[in-house]
């Protein structure tokens, strides 16, 4: 008798093999290439759905398309996630950013409708209102050892007050050359406010990982009462993180104000804190405070990003958005965690050791096949 079965196809055994080598770059850095698997996922099966997502257009010197359009609407929470990671690594966080993004925009359209000052001045004074909320938050965890979530929810409750009696509780529109172009304006074919978000996301990778303040910031966050003992200021470290998160909020705050050219109190930065942490998460960071990772943050933010356009994109109706990006985000946070790595390893390697023995069964039947002609 001769076997005809085929035997096992080269590809399905390039394809299993692909699969496990993955899985193993997984375990040995899985902080590292988990959110950009997850990204890039997400982006292969939005353009699957959405034809012409990835479609990229090159119309008077300016790029268009869906992918620019997540860069330009990812600016503010990608400053702002880079704030909050910083916090962080001290083991803090910070509920207020949306509100201190509130009152940014409300100095800045106040202060460009009721006075003829430059609007360097303007920019200075709105970056300024960031940091001294940066400052209240700072002196409130370190000075007075309250519970971060505590100290900034105070600033996350009165922030938008404070913004509603700037502008007397109206949307204030304004009209700036300036503050238009670092809104909706082009350099080098990308958007302004993308150029701000990469210079800021450069200088602050710089400081965190070319300088001992990094280190400083993560011991802190890591072991407060080791780091003291080896004389490290710890509450002027902390101070200083709430401040620069204050700040990015702050900057932040000025780009949505210049793309609507206008202060709305009341929904400007809404709920972008949550986004924040949660791009800070699913960069791997501990929200026990320590290692950080801002590169990755980024790439959190761009998976956030992504998922808010191709939900728009999609035609879904509106209810239903965030309940989808919910569920999506459930989905990238289970395939990023360590249970599910191992499950899946597990999984490979039992039938790795199932294909040899079929491979040989299959074998010997053929050389026996032959034997028996």
């Amino acid at each position: 008798m001769i076997d005809i079965r085929p035997p096992i196809k080269a590809t399905n055994m390039k394809k299993h093999h692909a699969l496990q080598h993955l899985l193993k770059r997984l375990q040995k850095q899985p902080k590292t290439l988990a959110p950009f698997v997850s990204l890039l996922l997400i982006l292969i099966v939005t353009a699957l759905i959405t034809p012409g997502f990835l479609e990229i257009k090159f119309v008077n010197g300016h790029l268009y398309g869906s992918l620019i359009d997540i860069l330009h609407r990812g600016t503010p929470t990608a400053l702002v996630a880079l704030g909050m990671a910083v916090v962080i690594g001290t083991r803090g966080i910070d509920l207020s950013v949306g509100a201190v993004i509130a009152i940014s925009g409300a100095v800045t359209a106040v202060l460009t409708v009721n006075t003829d000052w430059p609007v360097w001045i303007v920019i200075a004074c709105a970056l300024g209102s960031g940091l001294v909320c940066g400052l209240w938050n700072g002196l409130l965890v370190s000075i007075f050892n309250i519970q971060p979530i505590v100290a900034t929810l105070i600033l996350m409750v009165a922030g938008r007050g404070i913004a509603q009696m700037i502008t007397e509780g109206q949307i204030v529109t304004f009209h700036s050359t300036v503050l238009n172009a670092i809104g909706n304006e082009f350099f080098l074919a990308f958007p302004i406010r993308v150029w701000i978000a990469l210079g800021m996301i450069i200088l602050t990778i710089v400081v965190m990982r070319k300088t001992s303040l990094g280190l400083f910031i993560e011991a802190v966050g890591a072991n407060v009462r080791a780091s003291r003992l080896v004389g490290i200021e710890a509450r002027l470290l902390v101070l200083s993180a709430y401040m620069f998160s204050g700040f990015c909020a702050a900057l932040s705050g000025i780009i949505i104000a210049a793309d609507i050219r206008g202060a709305d109190a009341n929904n400007a930065g809404l709920w972008l804190e949550l986004d924040a942490i949660l791009a800070v998460v699913l960069a791997g960071a501990s929200l026990a405070g320590g290692r950080i990772y801002l590169g990755l943050t980024i790439i959190g933010v761009l998976i956030i990003q992504t998922l808010t356009t191709a939900i728009l994109t999609s035609g879904l109706p509106v209810q239903y958005n965030l309940v989808v990006k919910a569920t999506i985000i459930l989905a990238v946070l289970l395939i990023q965690s360590p249970t599910t790595r191992q499950w899946l390893s597990k999984r490979f390697q039992s039938k790795r050791r199932q294909n040899p023995k079929k491979g040989h069964n299959s074998t010997s039947s053929q050389n026996h096949g032959r034997a028996d002609q």
